[in-house]
């Protein structure tokens, strides 16, 4: 017997160091080589690796929530004598492969003269982490999902197929509800991951950006009609027209007024990087937290071409296919509760940006207009900005010009 060290493999981007996600072994687990054995964490994408040899595992790292320098030691394999040498160099990651990499056969190590695959082992079922994040989101249990990749191992199809089957729990079928009973005892949750993030950048946010907010109330009856107009117009099999490609686009014009709301603050330089792309941050909410998806160079594209984009980077953030690229680098952000809306928010700034617009839900009620009481479609804006580098009056007037545009919807397609 030999031992093999597997170090934390460069993940890419500089990255200097990843957080566990998620361990798929244990000590004492017996593992083939390409067998997932860890998802790690990077900024806000998370890297699933597999082993690089067959072998039993020895020692692990850490616990979830666990940071690991780049070129430290992750693993240690017992090998068969011979079957590998000591450590391995830091080089990219073995197994990094995505989603649709495990579908389609790449880095299973399988070929026509292979031996036959060993049989599942018991225990923790073999997936990636976006697949086990929406089974959570949908009450699935795993252990019940049939996989038909390597070793059993549960792909995107399979997850889908079983949905797809009816098999998932069934709010109709399920037993009667029981009389109340008392409960007791408590549960702890560590806070790793994505949630882990999350909170460090909320909580630096709030410590560093003394933010100011501003809420306006926005007449939305014109838009709405003409949303509903333009719906009706579309082809059946088109995607509908929401209200935020609408907001989205009336931002991007009227931001062209006001670039010192477009703009990063760079605090190791001291600097403010004012833009002239748009590049729109999506605030979305995920099975595994908020991530904020990016629509790049929002300024060059029309009503339908925003509207595509939105709904393509949200739904990447929502099954984890979004990259790095598309998870970084927005200039403003808008962030929506959509019927959840509530009257009034105050969003956090997503720094190192200066600004960011919260929608509130729209409803009907009664306002009066010209002296006459009307039933009209009201919404608030809900922003908030960094008052240290975007005065008051100027946080208004882009809210102002913002909702001159929303309420007089023609002005969102002029140049």
């Amino acid at each position: 017997m030999s031992e093999y060290v597997f170090k934390l493999p460069d993940l890419g981007e500089g990255t200097v160091e990843a957080e566990i996600a998620e361990w798929m072994v244990k000590v004492g687990d017996t593992v083939a080589e390409e067998d997932p054995v860890c998802a790690m964490l990077t900024d806000k994408a998370a890297v699933e690796l597999t082993a690089p040899v067959a072998g039993r595992i020895v020692s692990v790292a850490g616990e979830e929530g666990d940071t690991v320098q780049v070129g430290a030691p992750l693993i240690v394999f017992e090998t068969e004598a011979g079957a590998a040498t000591a450590a391995q160099p830091a080089e990219p990651a073995p197994g990094a492969n995505d989603e649709a990499e495990a579908e389609a056969g790449i880095g299973t190590g399988a070929d026509d003269g292979a031996p036959a695959e060993p049989a599942p082992r018991p225990g923790k079922v073999q997936t990636s982490p976006s697949i086990r994040a929406r089974a959570r989101a949908a009450g699935v249990d795993l252990t019940e999902v049939a996989g038909s990749g390597p070793r059993g191992r549960i792909l995107k199809t399979d997850f889908e197929a079983h949905l797809a089957s009816g098999e998932a729990p069934d709010a109709a079928t399920s037993p009667a509800p029981q009389a109340p009973a008392r409960r007791s005892g408590t549960e702890e949750i560590k806070v790793i991951g994505l949630r882990r993030k999350i909170a460090e950048r909320m909580a630096q946010a709030t410590r560093e950006i003394p933010h100011f907010s501003y809420v306006e109330e926005i007449d939305v009856t014109a838009l709405e009609s003409l949303r509903e107009h333009l719906n009706a117009k579309r082809p059946a099999e088109a995607d509908r027209l929401t209200p935020l490609a609408f907001i989205g686009l009336a931002l991007v014009r009227a931001l062209r007024d006001f670039p010192q709301c477009n703009a990063h603050y760079i605090a190791e330089r001291n600097v403010i990087v004012r833009f002239a792309a748009v590049h729109l941050g999506i605030a979305t909410q995920t099975g595994d937290g908020l991530k904020v998806p990016v629509v790049r160079h929002a300024e060059a594209l029309d009503l339908d071409g925003l509207g595509a984009e939105i709904r393509r980077v949200a739904a990447a953030a929502r099954d984890n296919t979004a990259t790095r690229e598309e998870l970084t680098g927005s200039t403003i952000t808008i962030t929506s509760l959509g019927k959840m809306g509530g009257i009034a928010s105050t969003p956090v700034i997503n720094q190192p940006e200066v600004g960011i617009i919260g929608v509130n839900k729209a409803v009907e009620r009664p306002v009066v207009v010209d002296g006459r009481v009307e039933v009209r479609r009201m919404m608030n804006l809900s922003s908030s900005f960094d008052h240290r580098f975007v005065d008051g009056y100027d946080g208004a007037a882009l809210v102002q010009a913002l909702k001159e545009r929303l309420e007089q919807p023609a002005l969102i397609f002029m140049p």
